[in-house]
């Protein structure tokens, strides 16, 4: 009897001891909206930067405000064509973006809250962009083709798709009362433009100096700040510990980036990628030099971007960052409330840049700027 007690002892032991199952306790909470759904469009940038923008707005004001994602878009696809025509269709023409087009976009054209805009016509309730890229190419590349005997202006042809998939440009509205022009409205969310900084960490371009980052979604050329890569972990957890939330471009590619089980890790063996969605696992030792292995053979790239509100620490002792990411709550592909927990390790080798208010980094980056 004596050793059929031990024996169940060691197997509970077995069931809650070696497997470790995850268990997470909230060190930094921000806060933020809603998790949405970007639906059936490549427009994470737009909903991830509008998040952060809120959290900002929060942060500075208290003020619960929720941005217009589709705004954005709609100001920014024109950019985007334009700049499609002017390099003579040799450039990417999609749906992609990244954090500072939003800034640009807000900077030019202000911003509304979503119950000014929402990008919904006719009783959609489902975001769906699947057509739109398309229609825009079509009179992109008819253009590029025939610029002197084009039947039209091509600039107003794009105006007309983007009115008919999205809606109206907004010029005013009504918000709690007052009456405000999209830059009327920025003024008085606080925002500026100019107080946010996008930084990465890449060995092909000296460190603590900017440059414009060479990936496909990049089409307006935005410049970031280099760091390295310890320095780039150090800026991100520094600035959620002052009260700062941040913007997040990474690769979510990996079969260790799981919505469904809410977590995204690197096991140090890939025999553990499986049972790493679940429990804890030793995690690869990310370098400098690896990093860069893998953005160079595309193992790597702009895939998603996202908004981190706070960290979270396992039973190990290990720290993850808590990722609020935009395909929804929880349903049969998303748990943890739409929310992703992201070790050190997957930050560390899968982002591609942070955006972060400039107050929040260091005095000396500060000044490098």
């Amino acid at each position: 009897m004596k050793k059929y007690s031990i024996f169940l002892l060691l197997l509970a032991f077995t069931a809650t001891g070696f497997t470790q199952a995850y268990k997470f306790e909230t060190k930094i909470d921000l806060g933020a909206l809603d998790v949405i759904n970007q639906g059936d469009t490549g427009t994470c940038w737009s909903f991830s930067t509008s998040s952060f923008l809120e959290s900002e707005i929060l942060r500075s004001t208290g003020k619960h405000i929720d941005l217009s994602e589709m705004y954005n878009v709609r100001q920014t696809y024109p950019v985007k064509s334009w700049n499609y025509v002017m390099r003579q269709g040799k450039a990417q023409f999609s749906e992609g973006g990244l954090a500072h087009d939003v800034i640009n976009s807000m900077d030019a054209h202000g911003l509304v809250p979503n119950e000014a805009y929402t990008g919904l016509l006719k009783r959609e309730t489902k975001h769906d962009h699947s057509e739109i890229v398309g229609e825009l190419k079509l009179i992109l590349d008819d253009y590029i083709k025939n610029p002197k005997t084009y039947n039209g202006d091509w600039k107003s042809d794009v105006s007309k798709v983007l009115d008919k998939s999205l809606g109206e440009n907004v010029k005013t509205f009504t918000y709690e009362g007052v009456s405000y022009t999209p830059q009327s409205f920025l003024a008085m969310t606080g925002l500026k433009a100019n107080n946010y900084v996008s930084i990465t960490s890449f060995t092909h371009h000296p460190y603590d100096s900017s440059f414009i980052l060479d990936i496909p979604d990049n089409f307006s050329n935005g410049s970031f700040y280099n760091v390295e890569l310890d320095d780039l972990v150090d800026i991100t957890n520094d600035a959620l510990k002052k009260g700062y939330t941040i913007e997040l471009d990474c690769d979510v590619s990996e079969k260790t980036f799981s919505s469904k089980y809410g977590i995204a890790v690197i096991p140090k063996d890939e025999k553990d990628n499986e049972s790493a969605l679940e429990k804890v696992e030793k995690e690869l030792k990310v370098t400098a030099d690896y990093r860069q292995q893998e953005f160079e053979n595309f193992d790597t790239t702009d895939d998603h971007l996202m908004h981190i509100i706070g960290m979270v620490e396992d039973q190990k002792g290990n720290s993850y960052y808590k990722v609020k990411n935009s395909w929804g709550g929880n349903s049969d592909r998303v748990s943890n409330d739409g929310y992703i927990y992201m070790s050190e390790a997957y930050f560390k080798l899968k982002t591609i840049s942070i955006m972060v208010h400039k107050d929040a980094l260091p005095r000396s980056i500060q000044k490098n700027l």
